[in-house]
């Protein structure tokens, strides 16, 4: 007979062990389902991987923007508060940012161009990070839900926006924006590829919240709230404020990503841009165990499955494999996650 326990602390191993096999565990089931259909299994892995070794500038470029945002999610669900409006978000930081390199450039000196872009992406990040934040923390409105659907309405936006008022009168008809001037774009590292100094920030981003989540008594009342509200509130901790404070760093970091990715990738405002990034960082965020750090690793290997997407057509391949080992990966770590917080034992009747 089987018996389900529930553990009193997680082993470390099992911390480590868990995720690692629940994404070979998704790579195998995404083989099969290849083999099923009629797929060159192999070809695909060598194309995912390989040529993910090959192309790895590519693979930093999008392993950027998922530091960055999965470190801002972290944030919230570290305290049981499910952001799930990142791509939201994201969004919205382009959109400030964008804003400010088109209209606001003529009156701010180039060498402070891009900082004030990121100042404004943090701060639309961050505010339509409160809408459902404040809702949370005033009316205990379900964030879920909230946060999901201001995705949408940020996407309207953002088509309202290229599309009318700001469409560029060089756009040639497409819906964009006019190219933002030179001092509003993050150059690349190396002459050659589009890898460029976001990833100085991501990095940066990733050491400062490690030590601000793990060492700060900011972080202290985070972990305390996420592990029992009651016990926060006996300890003089304010719930609401808390919460105000992690969804408005939260979408500030997610605004940051957009910032990043509108000026350093396509030096104008597009509908276009990958924003479904926000929702692979969810995965990142569950992989690393919301560890600073480990999301900073995860990033590149989600990366990789990024840059699949857009590769394995050229091998004649679909690209929702990319998109279904994903799912799987996310699938299978919740699965696992059952595992690190109970264990199963075989008893005698």
């Amino acid at each position: 007979m089987l018996k389900v326990e529930k553990r009193m602390e997680t082993p470390t191993y099992l911390k480590v062990v868990i995720p690692i096999v629940s994404v070979l565990v998704a790579i195998l089931f995404s083989s099969l389902i290849l083999l099923i259909t009629g797929e060159n299994a192999l070809a695909a892995l060598n194309t995912i991987f390989a040529g993910s070794l090959i192309n790895w500038q590519e693979v930093l470029v999008n392993g950027v923007s998922l530091m960055i945002i999965g470190i801002g999610i972290a944030i919230a669900f570290k305290m049981v508060i499910w952001n799930i409006g990142a791509a939201g978000q994201m969004m919205m930081g382009m959109i400030f940012a964008a804003g400010v390199a088109l209209f606001l450039h003529v009156w701010i000196p180039p060498a402070l161009l891009l900082p004030a872009m990121f100042i404004a992406a943090i701060i639309g990040g961050g505010l339509w990070a409160l809408i459902s934040g404040g809702a949370k923390a005033v009316w205990n409105v379900n964030e879920v839900i909230t946060s999901l659907l201001l995705n949408y309405v940020a996407l309207y936006i953002l088509q309202f926006l290229v599309n009318g008022p700001w469409k560029g009168v060089k756009s040639m008809g497409f819906p964009q924006t006019d190219p933002f001037p030179e001092a509003a774009r993050i150059p690349t590292i190396f002459p050659t590829g589009r890898l460029h100094y976001g990833l100085l920030i991501a990095i940066i981003v990733v050491i400062v919240f490690y030590f601000l989540l793990n060492k700060s008594r900011w972080g202290y009342e985070i972990r305390v709230i996420g592990e029992g509200r009651n016990v926060a509130r006996y300890g003089g901790m304010s719930l609401a404020k808390n919460i105000f404070i992690a969804m408005f760093a939260s979408g500030a970091l997610a605004g940051l990503a957009g910032a990043i990715q509108v000026s350093a990738l396509e030096g104008r405002l597009s509908p276009h841009m990958n924003t479904d990034i926000g929702y692979t960082a969810i995965i990142v965020v569950w992989l690393s165990r919301l560890h600073p750090l480990v999301i900073g690793i995860v990033s590149v290997f989600m990366g990789a499955l990024l840059y699949a997407e857009t590769s394995l057509p050229a091998a004649g391949i679909p690209t929702e494999i990319a998109k279904l080992m994903q799912g799987l990966i996310l699938f299978f770590v919740i699965a696992g996650d059952f595992f690190s917080r109970y264990k199963v034992k075989m008893v005698k009747e």
